[in-house]
């Protein structure tokens, strides 16, 4: 048997998801995935209702983290921030003590 307090935990935690899921999105959640390991941990059993219109499904997730789930696509339209990679290279060697060897440094 789980620690009563930390399913209580998770149970809140739960619900707090499906609620800013439902304020967020226009499709309703209906579950919530877990990893096998945690839903074993936790004394769950696939498909058992934990909330009111809310069951637990095994997912290939990662364990320690949740997900809800839900019948609705949400907005992949969104523009994915785009980050410029920089690549740093220095050009001088900052000596650092005897400790490392000392390299030739190129400028590409």
């Amino acid at each position: 048997m789980a620690d009563t307090s930390k399913v209580a935990k998770n149970l809140q935690a739960f619900q707090m998801g499906v609620n800013i899921h439902d304020q967020n999105n226009e499709c309703t959640a209906w579950g919530i995935g877990l990893a096998h390991f945690d839903m074993e941990r936790l004394g769950f059993d696939e498909g058992e209702t934990i909330l009111p219109g809310i069951v637990i499904q095994t997912d290939g997730g990662t364990s320690g983290n949740f997900r809800i789930l839900c019948d609705g696509e949400h907005d992949n339209a969104l523009e994915e921030s785009e980050e410029e990679v920089v690549e740093a290279v220095g050009t001088q060697y900052v000596g650092g003590g005897d400790t490392l060897p000392s390299r030739e440094i190129r400028e590409f």
